[in-house]
């Protein structure tokens, strides 16, 4: 088996992460991997947007207000939550999709673009000796997120990714069954 398949059978999501986070200079070759997501008709619907350092304190202002836009009942503990779930790695990524109108492009096709783009930040993320996790929830479709993050009226979050060094061992990866899964027809 090539080291490249082995490499892509062993991802794993990276629920705790600390410093350090990709340099600047990873961090475009980890984006220059998300560009290469299939895009049916040269959209190029996805866009990144990079929230790190103090930038993530503002982010966690921003999911706190929304939060209680959303729910004015929230706890303190759920407030708390809100505010510092930009602090669980050095960087968050917002993948974001601009969905227009288009004759052989449906809108479906252009979310999908933009997860394939969010999965290839995934695997370059961990190519490059890193690791991440990639989170949505109610902040990903609260336009007041959006527009807090000065999206567009046509845009949408797809997820977002939380980068850094893995914290800890990898949780256990189980074993699939390809037969449990794939058919013939």
């Amino acid at each position: 088996m090539s080291d490249i398949i082995q490499f892509l059978q062993q991802r794993n999501s990276a629920p705790k992460l600390t410093e350090p986070g990709p340099s600047a200079g990873q961090l475009e070759e980890i984006f220059r991997a998300g560009l290469r997501a299939p895009d049916h008709g040269r959209l190029r619907p996805w866009r990144f947007i990079s929230i790190a350092g103090d930038r993530r304190i503002a982010f966690g202002e921003l999911l706190e207000h929304c939060l209680v836009a959303r729910s004015p009942n929230a706890d303190i503990t759920t407030r708390d939550k809100a505010r510092n779930a930009p602090l669980r790695a050095p960087l968050v990524v917002v993948v974001v999709v601009n969905v227009t109108e288009h004759p052989k492009v449906p809108a479906m096709e252009q979310r999908l673009s933009g997860a394939c783009a969010a999965q290839g930040i995934l695997l370059a993320t961990e190519a490059s000796g890193f690791a991440a996790i990639w989170r949505t929830g109610a902040n990903a479709f609260d336009r007041a997120v959006m527009d807090g993050l000065g999206l567009k009226a046509s845009e949408e979050i797809i997820g977002f990714l939380y980068i850094g060094s893995r914290q800890g061992p990898g949780k256990p990866i189980p074993e699939l069954n390809t037969s449990d899964f794939v058919s013939s027809w």
